[in-house]
Protein backbone atom coordinates (compact mmCIF):
# COMPACT_ATOMS: atom_id res chain seq x y z
CA UNK A 1 0.00 0.00 0.00
CA UNK A 2 1.14 3.56 -0.74
CA UNK A 3 -0.21 6.95 0.27
CA UNK A 4 -0.01 10.52 -0.90
CA UNK A 5 -0.97 13.63 1.02
CA UNK A 6 -3.97 15.43 -0.40
CA UNK A 7 -4.14 19.16 -1.04
CA UNK A 8 -6.46 19.46 1.95
CA UNK A 9 -3.98 17.67 4.20
CA UNK A 10 -1.11 19.90 3.06
CA UNK A 11 -3.25 22.99 3.67
CA UNK A 12 -4.22 21.70 7.12
CA UNK A 13 -0.56 21.06 7.95
CA UNK A 14 0.39 24.58 6.93
CA UNK A 15 -2.41 26.12 8.96
CA UNK A 16 -1.53 24.16 12.10
CA UNK A 17 2.17 24.92 11.57
CA UNK A 18 1.44 28.65 11.41
CA UNK A 19 -0.77 28.51 14.50
CA UNK A 20 1.82 26.49 16.42
CA UNK A 21 4.69 28.78 15.49
CA UNK A 22 2.87 32.04 16.22
CA UNK A 23 0.72 31.15 19.24
CA UNK A 24 2.07 28.03 20.94
CA UNK A 25 5.86 28.14 20.52
CA UNK A 26 6.27 31.40 22.51
CA UNK A 27 4.62 29.72 25.52
CA UNK A 28 6.42 26.36 25.42
CA UNK A 29 9.32 27.10 27.78
CA UNK A 30 7.00 28.84 30.25
CA UNK A 31 4.58 25.90 30.27
CA UNK A 32 7.48 23.58 31.03
CA UNK A 33 8.76 25.83 33.82
CA UNK A 34 5.34 26.31 35.43
CA UNK A 35 4.37 22.65 35.31
CA UNK A 36 0.69 23.54 35.05
CA UNK A 37 -2.03 22.65 32.58
CA UNK A 38 -1.96 25.38 29.90
CA UNK A 39 -5.55 26.63 29.92
CA UNK A 40 -4.79 29.20 27.24
CA UNK A 41 -3.41 26.57 24.87
CA UNK A 42 -6.38 24.33 25.56
CA UNK A 43 -8.73 27.17 24.65
CA UNK A 44 -6.68 27.85 21.51
CA UNK A 45 -7.00 24.23 20.38
CA UNK A 46 -10.75 24.27 21.02
CA UNK A 47 -11.19 27.57 19.17
CA UNK A 48 -9.37 26.17 16.15
CA UNK A 49 -11.34 22.88 16.23
CA UNK A 50 -8.28 20.72 16.85
CA UNK A 51 -9.76 18.60 19.66
CA UNK A 52 -11.90 16.35 17.45
CA UNK A 53 -10.26 16.49 14.04
CA UNK A 54 -10.82 12.79 13.30
CA UNK A 55 -14.09 12.38 15.23
CA UNK A 56 -17.17 11.54 13.13
CA UNK A 57 -18.90 14.59 11.68
CA UNK A 58 -22.32 13.37 12.77
CA UNK A 59 -21.20 13.80 16.40
CA UNK A 60 -19.59 17.20 16.01
CA UNK A 61 -16.12 16.13 14.91
CA UNK A 62 -14.09 17.20 11.92
CA UNK A 63 -14.63 13.93 10.06
CA UNK A 64 -11.03 13.97 8.83
CA UNK A 65 -8.88 10.93 8.20
CA UNK A 66 -6.62 9.76 11.00
CA UNK A 67 -3.59 10.64 8.86
CA UNK A 68 -4.78 14.25 8.80
CA UNK A 69 -4.87 14.33 12.59
CA UNK A 70 -1.41 12.74 12.69
CA UNK A 71 -0.06 15.51 10.45
CA UNK A 72 -1.46 18.16 12.78
CA UNK A 73 -0.11 16.39 15.87
CA UNK A 74 3.39 16.49 14.42
CA UNK A 75 3.22 20.27 14.09
CA UNK A 76 1.94 20.72 17.64
CA UNK A 77 4.54 18.40 19.18
CA UNK A 78 7.25 20.18 17.23
CA UNK A 79 6.74 23.34 19.29
CA UNK A 80 5.25 22.11 22.58
CA UNK A 81 4.74 18.51 23.61
CA UNK A 82 2.39 19.41 26.47
CA UNK A 83 0.06 21.38 24.20
CA UNK A 84 0.07 18.71 21.52
CA UNK A 85 -0.74 16.00 24.01
CA UNK A 86 -3.95 17.77 25.03
CA UNK A 87 -5.39 16.80 21.64
CA UNK A 88 -3.55 13.47 21.58
CA UNK A 89 -4.93 12.29 24.92
CA UNK A 90 -8.42 13.35 23.83
CA UNK A 91 -8.13 11.03 20.83
CA UNK A 92 -6.93 8.18 23.06
CA UNK A 93 -9.70 8.64 25.63
CA UNK A 94 -12.45 8.80 23.01
CA UNK A 95 -11.33 6.05 20.62
CA UNK A 96 -12.95 3.27 22.72
CA UNK A 97 -16.25 5.14 22.50
CA UNK A 98 -15.86 5.69 18.76
CA UNK A 99 -15.10 2.04 17.99
CA UNK A 100 -17.41 0.31 20.48
CA UNK A 101 -20.06 2.78 21.61
CA UNK A 102 -23.76 2.63 20.85
CA UNK A 103 -25.37 5.47 18.91
CA UNK A 104 -26.95 6.65 22.18
CA UNK A 105 -23.59 6.72 23.96
CA UNK A 106 -21.97 8.59 21.10
CA UNK A 107 -24.78 11.14 20.89
CA UNK A 108 -24.52 11.76 24.61
CA UNK A 109 -20.75 12.22 24.91
CA UNK A 110 -18.96 12.79 21.61
CA UNK A 111 -20.27 16.30 20.82
CA UNK A 112 -18.92 17.61 24.15
CA UNK A 113 -15.62 15.81 23.62
CA UNK A 114 -15.26 16.79 19.96
CA UNK A 115 -15.67 20.48 20.78
CA UNK A 116 -13.33 20.26 23.73
CA UNK A 117 -16.05 21.31 26.17
CA UNK A 118 -15.13 18.12 28.02
CA UNK A 119 -11.67 16.61 28.30
CA UNK A 120 -11.30 12.84 28.53
CA UNK A 121 -8.88 10.41 30.15
CA UNK A 122 -7.99 6.80 29.36
CA UNK A 123 -7.84 4.83 32.61
CA UNK A 124 -6.08 1.50 32.17
CA UNK A 125 -2.78 1.58 34.09
CA UNK A 126 -2.60 0.62 37.77
CA UNK A 127 0.28 0.37 40.27
CA UNK A 128 0.34 -3.42 39.84
CA UNK A 129 -0.86 -3.48 36.25
CA UNK A 130 1.27 -1.53 33.82
CA UNK A 131 2.33 -3.67 30.87
CA UNK A 132 0.46 -6.59 32.45
CA UNK A 133 -3.15 -5.45 32.17
CA UNK A 134 -4.47 -8.75 33.46
CA UNK A 135 -3.04 -7.91 36.88
CA UNK A 136 -5.48 -5.03 37.34
CA UNK A 137 -7.27 -5.02 40.68
CA UNK A 138 -10.05 -2.55 39.90
CA UNK A 139 -13.36 -4.41 40.04
CA UNK A 140 -16.89 -3.64 38.89
CA UNK A 141 -19.83 -5.46 40.47
CA UNK A 142 -23.40 -5.26 39.23
CA UNK A 143 -25.61 -4.36 42.21
CA UNK A 144 -29.24 -3.29 42.08
CA UNK A 145 -29.03 -2.29 38.42
CA UNK A 146 -25.78 -0.29 38.61
CA UNK A 147 -22.11 -1.18 38.43
CA UNK A 148 -20.17 -0.39 41.59
CA UNK A 149 -16.49 0.14 40.81
CA UNK A 150 -13.68 -0.02 43.35
CA UNK A 151 -9.99 0.39 42.67
CA UNK A 152 -7.41 2.89 41.55
CA UNK A 153 -5.57 3.93 38.41
CA UNK A 154 -2.21 5.69 38.19
CA UNK A 155 -0.23 7.88 35.76
CA UNK A 156 -3.49 8.90 34.07
CA UNK A 157 -2.89 11.73 31.61
CA UNK A 158 -4.97 14.90 32.07
CA UNK A 159 -7.12 13.20 34.72
CA UNK A 160 -7.11 16.35 36.84
CA UNK A 161 -8.79 18.25 33.98
CA UNK A 162 -11.07 15.51 32.68
CA UNK A 163 -14.84 15.28 32.93
CA UNK A 164 -15.00 11.93 31.08
CA UNK A 165 -13.09 8.77 31.93
CA UNK A 166 -12.82 5.54 30.00
CA UNK A 167 -12.31 3.05 32.84
CA UNK A 168 -11.29 -0.60 32.56
CA UNK A 169 -12.25 -2.93 35.39
CA UNK A 170 -12.70 -6.64 36.09
CA UNK A 171 -16.31 -7.79 36.05
CA UNK A 172 -15.34 -11.46 36.40
CA UNK A 173 -11.81 -11.98 37.80
CA UNK A 174 -12.02 -15.74 37.19
CA UNK A 175 -12.28 -15.36 33.40
CA UNK A 176 -8.85 -13.87 32.76
CA UNK A 177 -8.74 -11.94 29.47
CA UNK A 178 -12.50 -12.35 29.12
CA UNK A 179 -13.20 -10.90 32.55
CA UNK A 180 -12.36 -7.23 31.85
CA UNK A 181 -15.02 -4.68 30.88
CA UNK A 182 -15.04 -1.01 29.90
CA UNK A 183 -17.07 1.81 31.44
CA UNK A 184 -17.81 5.43 30.58
CA UNK A 185 -17.52 7.36 33.82
CA UNK A 186 -18.38 11.02 34.32
CA UNK A 187 -16.55 13.21 36.80
CA UNK A 188 -19.94 14.01 38.34
CA UNK A 189 -20.55 10.37 39.31
CA UNK A 190 -20.33 9.74 43.02
CA UNK A 191 -17.22 7.86 44.12
CA UNK A 192 -14.62 9.05 41.60
CA UNK A 193 -11.86 11.40 42.73
CA UNK A 194 -8.35 12.49 41.79
CA UNK A 195 -5.44 11.51 44.03
CA UNK A 196 -1.74 12.18 43.74
CA UNK A 197 -0.42 14.50 41.04
CA UNK A 198 2.89 13.08 39.86
CA UNK A 199 5.99 15.23 39.38
CA UNK A 200 7.30 14.24 35.96
CA UNK A 201 10.64 14.65 34.22
CA UNK A 202 9.10 16.24 31.14
CA UNK A 203 5.85 17.08 29.36
CA UNK A 204 5.05 19.00 32.50
CA UNK A 205 1.97 20.77 31.23
CA UNK A 206 0.11 17.45 31.01
CA UNK A 207 -0.91 16.10 34.38
CA UNK A 208 -0.34 12.49 35.40
CA UNK A 209 -2.59 11.57 38.30
CA UNK A 210 -4.14 8.86 40.40
CA UNK A 211 -7.81 8.19 39.73
CA UNK A 212 -9.52 6.74 42.78
CA UNK A 213 -12.78 4.81 42.52
CA UNK A 214 -14.56 4.14 45.82
CA UNK A 215 -18.00 2.60 45.45
CA UNK A 216 -18.31 4.56 42.22
CA UNK A 217 -21.77 3.95 40.80
CA UNK A 218 -21.99 3.67 37.02
CA UNK A 219 -25.30 3.07 35.19
CA UNK A 220 -25.56 -0.13 33.17
CA UNK A 221 -26.04 1.93 30.02
CA UNK A 222 -22.53 3.32 30.55
CA UNK A 223 -20.89 -0.04 30.03
CA UNK A 224 -19.06 0.05 26.70
CA UNK A 225 -19.67 -3.09 24.68
CA UNK A 226 -20.51 -6.37 26.36
CA UNK A 227 -19.10 -7.65 29.61
CA UNK A 228 -15.73 -9.28 28.97
CA UNK A 229 -14.88 -7.22 25.88
CA UNK A 230 -12.76 -4.71 27.76
CA UNK A 231 -9.33 -6.03 26.84
CA UNK A 232 -10.29 -6.29 23.17
CA UNK A 233 -11.48 -2.67 23.24
CA UNK A 234 -8.28 -1.56 24.97
CA UNK A 235 -6.01 -3.36 22.51
CA UNK A 236 -7.91 -2.15 19.44
CA UNK A 237 -7.69 1.37 20.84
CA UNK A 238 -3.94 1.15 21.35
CA UNK A 239 -3.43 -0.36 17.90
CA UNK A 240 -5.13 2.70 16.43
CA UNK A 241 -3.53 5.38 18.61
CA UNK A 242 0.10 4.29 18.94
CA UNK A 243 1.03 6.19 15.76
CA UNK A 244 0.01 9.32 17.69
CA UNK A 245 2.83 8.72 20.13
CA UNK A 246 5.17 7.96 17.27
CA UNK A 247 4.40 11.20 15.46
CA UNK A 248 4.99 13.18 18.65
CA UNK A 249 8.50 11.69 18.57
CA UNK A 250 8.88 12.73 14.95
CA UNK A 251 7.79 16.26 15.80
CA UNK A 252 10.17 16.79 18.69
CA UNK A 253 13.09 15.18 16.82
CA UNK A 254 12.42 17.49 13.86
CA UNK A 255 12.41 20.46 16.22
CA UNK A 256 15.75 19.40 17.69
CA UNK A 257 17.21 18.95 14.21
CA UNK A 258 15.96 22.34 13.03
CA UNK A 259 17.41 24.08 16.08
CA UNK A 260 20.77 22.31 15.73
CA UNK A 261 21.02 23.22 12.04
CA UNK A 262 20.37 26.91 12.71
CA UNK A 263 22.78 26.91 15.63
CA UNK A 264 25.49 25.29 13.52
CA UNK A 265 25.11 28.05 10.95
CA UNK A 266 25.63 30.77 13.58
CA UNK A 267 28.22 29.21 15.88
CA UNK A 268 31.74 30.30 14.90
CA UNK A 269 34.77 28.21 15.85
CA UNK A 270 38.23 28.40 14.29
CA UNK A 271 36.99 31.42 12.30
CA UNK A 272 34.14 29.64 10.52
CA UNK A 273 30.66 28.26 11.24
CA UNK A 274 30.68 24.78 12.73
CA UNK A 275 28.22 23.86 9.95
CA UNK A 276 31.25 23.76 7.67
CA UNK A 277 32.84 20.89 9.63
CA UNK A 278 32.20 17.42 8.24
CA UNK A 279 31.75 15.94 11.71
CA UNK A 280 28.80 18.25 12.34
CA UNK A 281 27.43 17.78 8.83
CA UNK A 282 27.44 14.00 9.09
CA UNK A 283 25.80 14.05 12.54
CA UNK A 284 22.97 16.25 11.27
CA UNK A 285 22.62 14.24 8.06
CA UNK A 286 22.19 11.05 10.10
CA UNK A 287 19.52 12.69 12.25
CA UNK A 288 17.69 13.97 9.17
CA UNK A 289 17.62 10.50 7.60
CA UNK A 290 16.22 8.88 10.73
CA UNK A 291 13.59 11.57 11.27
CA UNK A 292 12.31 11.16 7.73
CA UNK A 293 12.32 7.36 7.98
CA UNK A 294 10.27 7.55 11.18
CA UNK A 295 7.87 10.05 9.64
CA UNK A 296 7.19 7.81 6.65
CA UNK A 297 6.61 4.77 8.87
CA UNK A 298 4.17 6.66 11.10
CA UNK A 299 2.32 8.18 8.16
CA UNK A 300 2.08 4.76 6.52
CA UNK A 301 0.63 3.27 9.71
CA UNK A 302 -1.95 6.07 9.90
CA UNK A 303 -2.86 5.66 6.22
CA UNK A 304 -3.30 1.91 6.78
CA UNK A 305 -5.68 2.59 9.67
CA UNK A 306 -7.68 4.90 7.40
CA UNK A 307 -7.81 2.18 4.74
CA UNK A 308 -9.11 -0.34 7.27
CA UNK A 309 -11.77 2.14 8.38
CA UNK A 310 -12.95 2.69 4.80
CA UNK A 311 -13.07 -1.04 4.14
CA UNK A 312 -14.64 -1.79 7.54
CA UNK A 313 -11.93 -4.38 8.01
CA UNK A 314 -11.56 -4.20 11.81
CA UNK A 315 -12.19 -7.49 13.58
CA UNK A 316 -12.10 -9.52 10.34
CA UNK A 317 -9.53 -12.14 11.14
CA UNK A 318 -6.71 -12.59 13.61
CA UNK A 319 -4.01 -12.38 10.93
CA UNK A 320 -5.17 -8.94 9.78
CA UNK A 321 -5.42 -7.72 13.39
CA UNK A 322 -1.89 -8.90 14.11
CA UNK A 323 -0.63 -7.05 11.03
CA UNK A 324 -2.12 -3.73 12.10
CA UNK A 325 -0.93 -4.33 15.68
CA UNK A 326 2.56 -4.96 14.38
CA UNK A 327 2.55 -1.86 12.20
CA UNK A 328 1.30 0.40 14.99
CA UNK A 329 3.91 -1.01 17.37
CA UNK A 330 6.66 -0.49 14.79
CA UNK A 331 5.61 3.12 14.23
CA UNK A 332 5.51 3.92 17.94
CA UNK A 333 8.68 2.05 18.89
CA UNK A 334 10.91 3.14 15.99
CA UNK A 335 9.85 6.79 16.06
CA UNK A 336 10.19 7.27 19.81
CA UNK A 337 13.50 5.42 20.09
CA UNK A 338 14.70 7.53 17.18
CA UNK A 339 13.56 10.70 18.92
CA UNK A 340 15.27 9.82 22.20
CA UNK A 341 18.53 9.02 20.44
CA UNK A 342 18.52 12.03 18.16
CA UNK A 343 17.42 14.73 20.57
CA UNK A 344 20.55 13.76 22.50
CA UNK A 345 22.67 13.82 19.35
CA UNK A 346 21.26 17.19 18.27
CA UNK A 347 22.01 18.63 21.71
CA UNK A 348 25.66 17.66 21.27
CA UNK A 349 25.90 20.12 18.38
CA UNK A 350 25.34 22.92 20.91
CA UNK A 351 28.14 21.71 23.17
CA UNK A 352 27.67 22.99 26.72
CA UNK A 353 24.72 25.13 25.70
CA UNK A 354 22.77 21.98 24.85
CA UNK A 355 22.76 21.22 28.58
CA UNK A 356 21.44 24.61 29.66
CA UNK A 357 17.81 25.56 30.28
CA UNK A 358 18.24 28.77 28.30
CA UNK A 359 18.15 26.53 25.23
CA UNK A 360 15.30 24.14 24.30
CA UNK A 361 17.39 20.99 23.78
CA UNK A 362 17.23 19.73 27.35
CA UNK A 363 13.43 20.16 27.30
CA UNK A 364 13.23 18.18 24.06
CA UNK A 365 15.22 15.36 25.69
CA UNK A 366 13.07 15.29 28.83
CA UNK A 367 9.81 15.40 26.88
CA UNK A 368 10.90 12.61 24.55
CA UNK A 369 11.63 10.12 27.34
CA UNK A 370 7.92 9.92 28.13
CA UNK A 371 7.12 8.73 24.62
CA UNK A 372 9.09 5.51 25.04
CA UNK A 373 6.86 4.61 27.99
CA UNK A 374 3.26 5.68 27.30
CA UNK A 375 0.74 3.44 25.47
CA UNK A 376 2.95 0.44 26.14
CA UNK A 377 6.68 0.56 26.75
CA UNK A 378 8.89 0.01 23.75
CA UNK A 379 9.84 -3.37 25.16
CA UNK A 380 6.17 -4.32 24.93
CA UNK A 381 6.08 -2.96 21.37
CA UNK A 382 8.86 -5.35 20.43
CA UNK A 383 6.81 -8.22 21.87
CA UNK A 384 3.82 -7.16 19.75
CA UNK A 385 6.03 -6.96 16.65
CA UNK A 386 7.49 -10.41 17.34
CA UNK A 387 4.00 -11.88 17.78
CA UNK A 388 3.12 -10.60 14.33
CA UNK A 389 6.29 -12.05 12.86
CA UNK A 390 5.71 -15.53 14.25
CA UNK A 391 1.94 -15.71 13.75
Amino acid sequence: MSYELTEEQILFRNEVRKLAKEKIAPRAAEIDAEGKFPEDMYELLCKNKLMGVAFPEEYGGGGAEFLTFIIGMEELAKVCMSSGMIAGVQELACTPLIIAGTSEQKKKYLPKLASGEWLGSFCLTEPEAGSDALSMRTKAELKNGVYVINGGKCFISNADQAKFFTVFAKTDPDKGVKGISTFLVEKSFRGISIGKHEEKMGCKGMGACEVILEDCEVPVENRLGQEGQGLIIALQTLDRTRPLVGVAGVGVAQAALDYAVEYAKRRIQFNKPIASFQGIQFKLADIAMEVEAARQLVYFAAATIDKMDKEKAWGKGRKLQLEISKLGAMAKCFATDMAMRNTVEAAKVLGGYGYMKDYPMERFIRDTRLLQIVEGTNEIQRMVIAEGLFA
